[in-house]
């Protein structure tokens, strides 16, 4: 470590900007912060590596492997960066800490939902790096949406179709576009609603949803009533509060989950 250490000055270590930054406004910073990018470039070091990949985040650290590849007398990497792309919420990076993100391996109706919810001035970054959209065609989308003639709903549908598609297939993608129009156009319930057996007896709004595993606790449960996310039979429930269940009823949850209830 204290090898390793010797290869860097610290002034070179403030030349990265959160550091910089931090320096200048007298913000503490921990001499074990230092060594991230030190045991990071060292990767590159150890593996002989001719080619990193990575974030545009990364590019202090992926330079820093460069630049110990040097010191350490071998051949330095080239180091290729990517975008980053802002997740479902339009300002944080995609991240599943954060719960922004489309998961690669979710359900093709997971897909197509949560790319109709990605933030309209994002369409085109979505489109140009992730879609597999000619980008013919993405420029002319581009030019479309910023002359107003295409709507962005339409451009929306044409991009979650993309998605969904690219990583479950076209015969995923067009049942996911054809139950969405279904729920959200047409405003009717989806045909595949998952069964959740209870019995007969009187539960509270809050217990349902967190055994039937639409909440992953009562305080979300909560919050999900009190933001208005939660409806059965189609009413919006405004409150926690008992309620006698009855075969067949539907319990909604924002507006992808649904389940149906069948009395044991």
């Amino acid at each position: 470590m204290v090898r390793l250490a010797s290869t860097l000055t610290v002034a070179r270590m403030l030349e990265r900007d959160d550091f910089k930054k931090r320096f200048t406004e007298g913000a503490p910073i921990s001499i074990h912060e230092f060594f991230y990018p030190l045991m990071q470039g060292y990767d590159s070091v150890a593996l002989k590596s001719d080619v990193e990949l990575g974030g545009t985040d990364q590019t202090f650290n992926l330079l820093m492997g460069r630049t110990l590849q040097k010191e350490y007398g071998i051949e330095p990497q080239i180091v290729i960066t990517m975008p980053l792309i802002e997740g479902l919420d339009g300002v944080h990076k995609m991240s599943k800490s954060l719960g922004n993100y489309i998961g690669v391996t979710e359900a093709p109706k997971e897909i197509y939902g949560k790319a109709m919810s990605v933030p309209d001035e994002l369409m085109v970054k979505y489109f140009t790096l992730v879609s597999g959209v000619p980008q013919e065609e993405v420029e002319r989308l581009a030019s479309e949406l910023e002359k107003g003639s295409l709507h962005p709903r339409d451009a929306k549908m044409r991009l979650a179709y993309a998605l969904t598609s690219r990583f479950c297939g076209q015969d995923a993608a067009k049942t996911a576009q054809s139950e969405f129009v279904q729920i959200f156009q047409k405003r009717a319930l989806p045909t595949d609603i998952p069964p959740y057996e209870l019995p007969a007896a009187s539960v509270t709004v809050v217990a349902l949803l967190v055994s039937a595993g639409l909440a992953p606790s009562n305080s979300e449960a909560r919050r999900l009533i009190q933001g208005g996310g939660v409806r059965i039979d189609g009413q919006t429930i405004a409150s926690d509060q008992t309620f006698d269940p009855k075969d067949g009823m539907v319990v909604q949850v924002g507006k992808r989950r649904f389940i149906q209830l069948v009395i044991r």
